[in-house]
């Protein structure tokens, strides 16, 4: 990683940081009654979404060097949102007390936080659309055309397990600030989705 890319992460992590401390900040003093600034349900959420999106900057990293100009293109593009809302969950996080990652995956949609635990099947401790070791490596010693299409495909497929993540937290929860994060982090990446399968189905793209 370059000096300049090095910069653009850090200035992408520390405008989310002060972003999610400000908004949390905001719902603590919305009212004069003091209250939860953050339930059970928007913890897990938030905590599973950091390590979610964690990954899907581990796999924007692992673009070879000689794709195709517009796939690198959104993968930065990819990169530098997934940096920013990872610093705005952080700081939600740090403001509240609670650990960067959950003692429980996925608990929130599955037991107390998910009010209908039934209708989700899911493996509490399964994030929907991770890449899987086996998928990163190949996706690590890939290049050219191939490596395009390995990165299209999961990131497609984490996109879809992070709509969904976030779509239940943007029904469920009761606080304002993680209601908009969610709505934003839903339509971001539906673009995404988008935006990639356009070119995934570009002739040459080695699908």
């Amino acid at each position: 990683m370059n000096a300049q890319r090095i910069a653009r992460t850090a200035a992408a992590v520390a405008l989310g940081v002060v972003l999610g401390a400000v908004s949390a900040i905001v719902v603590l003093h919305r009212d004069r009654v003091p209250q939860p600034i953050m339930s059970t349900l928007d913890i897990g959420f938030v905590q599973d979404m950091t390590a979610h999106h964690q990954q899907a900057v581990t796999m924007t990293d692992m673009l070879a060097g000689d794709v195709s100009a517009p796939v690198k293109a959104l993968g930065e593009q990819i990169r530098f949102t997934q940096l920013a809302e990872i610093g705005q969950m952080t700081g939600w996080l740090q403001l509240v007390g609670a650990a960067p990652n959950s003692a429980h995956p996925m608990g929130w949609m599955t037991s107390e936080g998910g009010r209908d635990a039934d209708a989700h099947s899911m493996d509490s401790m399964t994030m929907p659309g991770m890449a899987t070791p086996a998928e990163l490596a190949r996706l690590q010693h890939s290049s050219g055309r191939d490596n395009e299409s390995q990165f299209l495909q999961l990131m497609i497929r984490h996109h879809q397990g992070g709509i969904t993540m976030a779509g239940y937290a943007f029904q469920h929860t009761c606080t304002d600030a993680v209601r908009r994060a969610a709505g934003i982090m839903v339509a971001e990446q539906t673009d995404d989705i988008q935006a990639m399968s356009i070119l995934l189905d570009a002739p040459g793209a080695g699908r």
